[in-house]
């Protein structure tokens, strides 16, 4: 008679296990790289808020990360991470940095960091983010209320303003743009909110 032979076990191969096991490296894979691509969106935006500038190529490689963001399942959360998170972030450290002094040196540093922020950190935001359009608000419009609310609403400017001999030019342009963007049902406040420290 012939040996009887052992039938294998094939179901400790199953496909369908090792194609689960699979699929988990790759999803966790894939989660830790799109948390690495914000991580170094972040890390520009903070820069920048800084006074630091992009590196050559950065913003390409910043607008295509941002792109790649959009088709994942963070997509849906840019916007809203970028308002709730990164421009309050940012802000902060401006107020602090204009709430360190008082009187007309008050309106002097709220003067330079407006002009930094209008000139230099806003276009910069802009063109970071310019892959996220068809939203409620644009870019621009949200670092401008993000700076009305968390920045010069901040201040009680009205007595600094009321003994100030004279309102430095960017401040005048300051509070104009700003009142601009007021009206219309972009903001979260009112106009009469605003009008304190309006000239």
């Amino acid at each position: 008679m012939g040996s009887l032979r052992r039938p294998r076990a094939r179901f400790m191969s199953s496909p369908v296990l090792s194609d689960l096991a699979r699929f988990q490296n790759g999803s966790s894979a894939l989660q830790l790289s799109n948390t690495s691509v914000w991580n170094s969106v972040q890390t520009a935006v903070m820069r920048v808020f800084q006074g630091g500038g992009l590196q050559a190529n950065e913003l390409y490689t910043l607008n295509e990360s941002i792109r790649w963001l959009l088709k994942t399942e963070l997509g849906s959360f840019i916007t809203d991470f970028l308002q709730n998170q990164l421009l309050t972030k940012g802000l902060e450290r401006l107020l602090e940095k204009i709430q360190f002094y008082d009187g007309n040196n008050q309106l002097t540093m709220l003067s330079e960091i407006w002009v930094r922020f209008f000139t230099e950190t806003l276009p910069t935001l802009q063109a970071i983010f310019y892959p996220v359009q068809g939203q409620e608000l644009t870019i621009r419009q949200m670092c401008l209320l993000a700076f009305r609310d968390q920045v010069l609403l901040q201040l009680a400017l009205e007595e600094t303003l009321g003994a100030a001999a004279g309102v430095p030019p960017p401040l005048t342009q300051m509070l104009l743009v700003l009142q601009v963007h007021t009206p219309g049902g972009l903001s979260r406040s009112t106009p009469q909110d605003f009008g304190h420290v309006c000239i």
